[in-house]
């Protein structure tokens, strides 16, 4: 009979099968058998025995790799890496945002040294409002920019990558976005790319500034608009709020929506632009929300500064607002380059603040008759002036076509044939071309630096064929007129074809109207009022 070792029982671990086995091996050189014990042949046994030591080397090597290669996956396993998270130990100043330094006078975040220690002392530091937030709280223009009225150099000052740094640690948290737009300026307003910072976070767009709206604007068409604007940049949010920070209409709305979806959530209050309706929407929301909840209420003493000039939040302003846990975070806009506020003057920029309903300026003027006033044959070959900002050549333009500028009502526009264009603008430019307002500010502007060329092919009598928007300005509407004075012509359809002449750095956007998809429609987010 031949050696046979019986199977270990299934209980055993690797230790005592290992024992169990060196147990049961038989005696070197013997066989067992039913009769005496017989020897064996030492090929056979050693051939045995070397399979029985690798079997077992194999498994002692597998358990400790095993064994090694846990522990290695514990210490190096990480979280996915989502960015600095926002620091709280540095105190910051509550009207901007800004770290306290009591070192440079001329930069934000600046306190006067016994201030700061009697604050620090009594443990109020985040009582403490620097010397900047104070100048611009009582109407100073001082700007974030350096070279515009600002500080030197400008410091601290927040660019679009530093922004995009500051949030990237919201794709790996739970927090709720409200996303904030000027209606004014869609395009120029709207963060771009949002969900590669948010994730898949819920966001709620809040578009503000309603009431600056033109007197009988159809509000149902303009919530359409915004609906179908965000579908088109494939951007889902869970609803949409037209409101006025200034009159408070719509923040109701806005609140509940806030209270529905915060769920315990931060919220991070997001716009793209520097611009005052941010800290104004921030300080009426707090003002609504203080009537129900006492935190709300203590949290208005201290909060952020509102001014008319862009760039007044520097950093991220935490604030306590929720009675059952929560905080809003007023994060800060970006400097953006395209705008028109990024080319005047400090001095100047009143002038592109509109600060009642806009009111469009046509052109031509249509007399009482139905005949165009100002331009027999229509706008061709005639050039027309938005304060020393725009300037619009028309090219070729049906005889009913129009073109009407809404903006600030302190910007001007003239009308002037194209061959005398130039020397207009040289002449007029600072006196009555404004903005630049004064000779030495006329002298020193860049001028009209950068033109579009835009061919619009007008098919539809009943609907404007597009708005030309201008960044950080307002929009023109050319419209058929039909659509605006009644004018019934023969020429109903065709070409037109404009120049556009805006500073170099500025943005000019180009809306055409065109009808959703069944796709589209089923994704329209909710829009309220």
């Amino acid at each position: 009979m031949r050696l046979f070792i019986h199977p270990p029982p299934p209980s055993l671990s690797l230790y005592n099968i290992y024992m169990y086995i060196s147990i049961s091996q038989p005696v070197r050189g013997l066989s067992p058998g039913p009769g005496p014990l017989t020897p064996l042949k030492e090929p056979s046994w050693r051939r045995i025995a070397d399979a029985r030591d690798r079997y077992l080397e194999r498994q002692q090597a597998k358990s400790a790799a095993e064994l090694v290669l846990k522990k290695e996956a514990k210490r190096t396993r990480k979280k996915p890496d989502g960015g600095a998270k926002l620091s709280t130990s540095v105190t910051c100043c509550y009207g901007c945002g800004s770290p306290l330094q009591i070192t440079e006078a001329d930069a934000p975040g600046y306190v006067d040294p016994e201030t700061y220690e009697l604050k620090k002392r009594h443990r109020q530091l985040k009582t403490v409002i620097c010397g900047r937030c104070k100048l611009l709280s009582h109407g100073h223009m001082i700007t974030a920019v350096g070279g515009r009225g600002g500080y030197p150099g400008g410091k601290q000052f927040v660019t679009a990558e530093e922004l995009r740094d500051r949030l990237s640690h919201l794709r790996n948290e739970k927090t709720l976005i409200v996303k904030l737009v000027d209606i004014i300026d869609f395009n120029g307003s709207f963060l771009g790319r949002i969900r590669d910072l948010v994730g898949s976070n819920p966001i709620i767009l809040v578009v503000t500034k309603v009431d600056l709206l033109p007197k009988g604007t159809d509000l149902n068409c303009i919530g359409d608009w915004v609906v179908e604007a965000t579908v088109k940049k494939k951007l889902n949010v869970i609803s949409v709020h037209l409101t006025s920070s200034k009159s408070l209409v719509g923040i109701a709305g806005v609140i509940s929506e806030i209270q529905k979806e915060k769920k315990g959530r931060d919220v991070y209050i997001l716009v793209r632009s520097s611009k005052r309706w941010k800290s104004a929407f921030i300080n009426a929301a707090l003002k609504m929300m203080s009537y129900k909840d006492p935190v709300a209420a203590a949290a208005r003493k201290y909060k952020p500064v509102q001014s008319a000039v862009p760039g007044t939040t520097l950093g991220p302003i935490e604030i306590q607002a929720f009675h059952g846990g929560g905080k809003i975070f007023d994060m800060p806009g970006v400097h953006l380059h395209h705008r028109q506020a990024a080319v005047v003057q400090s001095e100047d920029l009143p002038f592109l603040a509109p600060k009642s309903h806009l009111r469009g300026q046509t052109f031509p003027v249509v007399s009482g008759n139905g005949r165009h006033g100002e331009a027999g044959c229509g706008l061709a070959g005639f050039s027309l002036f938005w304060g020393g900002l725009v300037r619009v050549d028309v090219l070729k333009a049906l005889p009913q076509t129009r073109l009407t500028f809404y903006g600030p009502r302190s910007l001007k526009v003239h009308m002037v044939p194209t061959a005398e264009a130039d020397d207009f603008y040289l002449n007029e430019l600072g006196s009555l071309l404004t903005p630049p307002t004064g000779r030495e500010r006329a002298e020193a502007w860049e001028g009209l630096q950068m033109e579009r060329h835009l061919k619009i092919r007008y098919e539809d009598d009943k609907r404007p064929p597009c708005d030309i928007a201008i960044s950080g300005l307002g929009w023109v509407a050319v419209e058929p007129a039909a659509a605006a004075g009644g004018v019934d012509l023969e020429e109903t359809t065709g070409d037109l074809d404009f120049i556009v002449w805006v500073p170099k750095p500025v943005e000019i956007f180009w809306y055409e109207y065109r009808e959703m998809t069944e796709e589209e429609e089923e994704l329209r987010p909710r829009w309220y009022f």
